[in-house]
């Protein structure tokens, strides 16, 4: 059977390194039972990996204070499902009725929709138009807030066009008009470098099985040591069960019932992967197949590359439309007769493709992934300009 060209990584990074495999299979295997609910030695296993994952991923997202010997408190790093199910928690935990929260065009639906749901329960919002790259002016989001904004949540990474917002510069302006920060990571946590502490970021969501390399259904918030956030999960803990209502103290504050135990284990032999081979070498690596993936796409008459082409600031993703052609029909293409997988349609994040003017049928979107080679890019190129040369057919 022939290669399957996987350019999808926006949606799920794949496939995954062999050591998040074994290490699933092995710890699950080996202490698959339920952690923090018993004392037998297993279960302290399973609770001792699960700790463990929270100080390192509570530092991976603080450097600067790792670097300064300063250890944020692991127990506000809390396990979820999914950046899904963390941006609702920060936003049902700092919205409410009255309040009003500043975001962008630039959003996933999983910001766009729990904020609609809060404006229609009360609340007020305002999404801020990036430029015409997609880049965010950090002034344009110190012009939106208001008396009673009680948060600005803004994506890292674009999960359509691969445009990285200045968390710094936008930092800044939320902490001098004493805003609460939080960042959507789903498409940068495990391929940009994130700082809280220098960005002044009060809220990070990440989801694990992106750059992260972890398997599905893993994901996370880590709440900075001085950010205010109400609970709005409550349930069973493991802990203190003659107590009648929800734990306040961290990690339950956020966090209720059973965690994804074989997840975490690969979310931690992800984060081992990752550290060994550093970032930054695999962020040039994604880089520098997704300028050859553009220059190559540039070249060919009749498609449209939307957003910026600047690969400053971008995660290796970017989205093109083909003259006459409907993205799906472009993607359906590229599947059946040369094996490539991409994604096509409006990627959860409808107001970025109004902005680009893409609405309704969307683009087609090639993401780049730690696995992928130039070889990849040549046959994905060579694909493109075959489809693109009948467009007039």
């Amino acid at each position: 059977m022939e290669e399957h060209i996987y350019l999808d990584n926006a949606a799920t990074s794949f496939p995954k390194p062999d050591v998040v495999h074994d290490t699933v299979r092995d710890f699950y295997s080996k202490n698959g039972v339920n952690p923090g609910r018993t004392g037998c030695d297993l279960a302290l296993n399973a609770e001792h990996m699960i700790h463990g994952t929270r100080k390192r991923l509570s530092a991976f997202f603080n450097k600067s204070l790792t670097d300064a010997g300063v250890e944020k408190d692991p127990n506000r790093l809390v396990f979820t499902m999914n950046a899904t199910m963390s941006l609702n928690l920060i936003i049902n935990g700092m919205v409410g009725p009255g309040d009003h929260v500043v975001t962008t065009m630039v959003e996933h639906n999983s910001v766009i929709r729990p904020v609609n749901h809060k404006v229609k329960d009360g609340a007020e919002a305002t999404f801020v138009a990036p430029d015409a790259e997609g880049y965010v002016d950090p002034e344009e989001i110190r012009k939106a807030i208001k008396k009673n904004t009680t948060l600005v949540i803004v994506n890292h990474g674009s999960n359509v066009t691969g445009v990285v917002q200045d968390l710094k510069a936008i930092g800044a302006v939320c902490k001098e008009e004493a805003v609460p920060f939080a960042v959507d990571a789903a498409q940068t946590a495990g391929v940009l470098p994130i700082d809280m502490a220098e960005c002044n970021i009060g809220f990070v969501s990440f989801t694990g099985h992106k750059g992260l390399l972890a398997p599905t259904g893993t994901g996370g918030i880590c709440v900075a040591d001085d950010a205010e956030i109400k609970g709005s999960i409550y349930g069973g803990t493991g802990v203190r069960s003659a107590v009648p209502y929800h734990l306040d103290e961290f990690p339950y504050r956020l966090e209720a019932g059973t965690l994804n135990l074989a997840g975490i284990a690969g979310l931690s032999a992800g984060l081992d992967w990752l550290e060994q081979r550093g970032l930054e070498n695999i962020h040039k690596h994604e880089i520098g197949l997704l300028g050859m993936l553009q220059d190559g796409l540039s070249e060919i008459e009749g498609v449209t590359i939307w957003g910026t082409k600047n690969l400053q600031r971008r995660v290796a993703t970017t989205s093109v439309t083909v003259e006459n052609f409907d993205a799906q029909d472009v993607g359906t293409i590229l599947d059946v007769d040369y094996n490539i997988q991409t994604r096509t349609g409006l990627h959860c994040a409808p107001l970025i493709h109004e902005h680009h003017g893409t609405t309704p049928r969307g683009t087609v979107r090639f993401s780049i992934g730690p696995f992928n080679t130039e070889a990849h890019i040549e046959t994905a190129i060579r694909a493109v300009a075959e489809i693109a040369a009948d467009r007039a057919a």
